[in-house]
């Protein structure tokens, strides 16, 4: 009885807490309808912090003579604080913060007066509680992290870096450098793609079937026509973290893994204007070498070992309902799905699915507040089966509302409910909430 009245309070006081934030949120919000959006550029003068796009503002017109020149600074700040309200592994303490910070200069080599349709981007990041405070290890204990922006803790280091080059009236680019492959350049979604402002369980954010990893990389895509593309890339499997990975990629045991993808971007028409979308399907492949699942008697018989894995997906978005008839109109719906498969005898996961819709504007007033929900599923191999008793799948149900506060600053109150919590039969369900911050200066 005392453990169904303290769950109860937790729900209680959580979803206070996300009442108190929309209350927040609306009230400030009630600006002129002329008020700047957050695409456009930070008014040059006096700074005016209620309608800034960025915290620090223009820095007194500075920042717009250096975009102007071919340099831009960007800086954001992620925070979550999440808790385990029922199930999973854990509820006592079941808590957690962690979050992230971001600094990255983009550098335009043509309005520079250097080269010609080239420029250059690095990013550097550093990131607080995650994955070192246990949160999803210890509380939860699912397949897939329910705060995919938790990491290890680690201070300010350079994540991403690369050289970009288009050639053929932009027909053709070609990047090198430290790349983020999933979600930067395959298998992207304008719905189910970012866990800075979208969804925040791991299985929402990516394609549970594909490699997850950044390296060095070389990455090209080529527009046949406005609406058909093709990309393709490879990538060092061996790199790490706080290293240029030139020491990984060019050695003795280089191996890198090569991805591939078609995609269709049309526009379908309707009384309201065009409804975009984008369609897709890709395959990869990893010449690495993994172990396999294998039932070795206890140690008795000796461990299996396999190389050359490779996978398939397909995903869709698809804009189904738009507010208003403006070509630029973003209000409207949303809907997008994922489907994955991979080698079940190295990978544990095999079979992937997702379906998801965001509606941007559904509160009359909060044009920019985006409402999501949807689902993922993780569905364990027949081969790790065979050798871990009950294995089945994961499920993962997840609704968030994003709200705009300011240009500057996004408060997202985030609800999961995960089934079979660990990927196993009888396995506990669980709820978590959290709420999320994002700021931009």
């Amino acid at each position: 009885m005392e453990r169904r009245s303290f769950f109860a309070l937790r729900v209680g006081l959580f979803l206070s807490a996300v009442l108190m934030a929309v209350g927040v949120a609306i009230a400030e919000n009630k600006r002129p309808a002329d008020c700047e959006s957050a695409d456009a550029a930070d008014q040059v003068g006096e700074f005016d912090l209620r309608t800034a796009r960025r915290l620090t503002g223009d820095w007194g017109g500075v920042r717009t003579d250096i975009e102007d020149a071919g340099f831009k600074i960007t800086f954001k700040l992620m925070n979550q604080i999440m808790t385990n309200m029922h199930g999973g592994a854990e509820t006592k303490n079941g808590h957690d913060t962690a979050g992230s910070y971001e600094m990255s200069f983009y550098l335009d080599f043509e309005k520079m007066g250097l080269i010609e349709d080239a420029w250059f981007f690095i990013q550097a990041e550093g990131n607080w509680g995650g994955d070192d405070s246990d949160f999803d290890k210890e509380k939860v204990g699912g397949l897939f992290k329910t705060n995919q922006d938790a990491k290890s803790e680690e201070p300010l280091f350079v994540d991403l870096w690369y050289w970009a080059q288009s050639f053929a009236d932009d027909k053709l680019e070609l990047r090198f450098g430290r790349l983020l492959l999933l979600k930067s350049f395959f298998d992207t979604s304008k719905v189910i793609g970012c866990e800075d402002t979208q969804f925040m369980n791991r299985a929402l954010v990516y394609n549970a079937t594909i490699p997850l990893q950044k390296g060095l990389s070389l990455y090209v895509n080529y527009d046949i026509t406005e609406q058909l593309y093709v990309r393709a890339a490879a990538m060092d499997i061996h790199s790490r973290n706080r290293q240029t990975n030139f020491n990984t990629a060019f050695h003795d045991e280089d191996e890198f893994r090569f991805h591939g993808e078609v995609g269709y971007r049309p526009k379908f028409s309707s009384a309201r204007g065009d409804l975009w979308g984008h369609y897709r399907v890709g395959t990869w492949y990893d010449p690495g070498r993994r172990e396999e699942f294998f039932d070795t008697a206890g140690g008795v018989l000796a461990s299996r070992h396999s190389s050359g894995h490779w996978g398939f997906y397909i995903g869709f978005d698809q804009m189904v309902w738009k507010e208003s008839d403006e070509p630029s109109g973003k209000q409207g719906l949303t809907i997008a799905g994922r489907y994955g498969q991979a080698d079940g005898t190295v990978y544990r996961i095999d079979r992937f699915w997702s379906l998801a819709g965001a509606y941007e504007g559904i509160v009359p007033g909060r044009d920019r507040d985006v409402l999501g929900l949807g689902f993922g599923q993780g569905i364990v191999s027949d081969e790790y089966g065979d050798i871990h008793e009950r294995a089945d799948r994961e499920s993962v149900y997840e609704l968030y509302y994003s709200i705009h506060v300011k240009p500057y600053l996004t408060i997202t109150p985030d609800l999961q409910f995960i089934t079979n919590t660990g990927g196993h039969e009888d396995d506990p369900d669980t709820f978590v909430g959290g709420v999320r911050f994002k700021m931009s200066f």
